[in-house]
């Protein structure tokens, strides 16, 4: 996953960043937010893990294992939450994502980089990532509504708008990662 040093660490930013919103996400009135929120955080701290530059982290191959254990565990949680929520099933397959990378990372020589991965899966996932990019992005354009001081005060952890960037922002993480893969 390790691309140039100042992109893999701006990639590191964004991910932490995404997954401390995501965190703070937890304590939201709305429990559908809490319960998205805590497999988002976790998410958001993995990619984030997964992308420091392998100069300041190189991490043994077990632990492409550990990774690959701990979303498959994740991507199960998603498949079980998936018929409350369809919103779950995008969790699955970035959880799925992950377990990918995390495999083709334990399966390079060495534990390094190489030409280990399935280009039709890299692409499958490429194409749905960009595709939730696109789509979150155009969710985030305003279609006229505007929100007066009288709508009330509306907390961080329950700011829709803000979950929706979060996950925009995991999803380009996801883009990149797959690109170096």
């Amino acid at each position: 996953m390790h691309g140039p040093g100042s992109a893999s660490w701006l990639l590191v930013s964004l991910c932490a960043a995404s997954g401390t919103y995501c965190l703070l996400r937890m304590r939201s009135r709305v429990e559908e937010q809490r319960r998205a929120a805590g497999g988002e955080a976790l998410m958001g701290f993995g990619m984030a893990l997964m992308a420091v530059p392998a100069a300041a982290l190189s991490p043994p191959r077990g632990a492409w294992f550990a990774y690959a254990a701990v979303f498959a565990a994740i991507g199960l949680r998603a498949a079980w939450t998936t018929r409350r929520s369809a919103h779950h099933a995008h969790h699955l397959v970035g959880a799925a994502a992950m377990v990918y990378m995390s495999a083709a990372m334990l399966a390079a020589p060495g534990g390094g980089h190489g030409d280990t991965g399935v280009p039709a899966l890299t692409g499958a996932l490429l194409l749905y990532f960009t595709a939730h990019v696109l789509a979150s992005g155009a969710r985030l354009a305003p279609v006229g509504a505007v929100v007066t001081p009288e709508a009330g005060v509306i907390r961080w952890a329950d700011r829709p708008e803000l979950a929706l960037v979060c996950r925009l922002a995991m999803s380009m993480g996801m883009i990149a990662m797959l690109l170096t893969l």
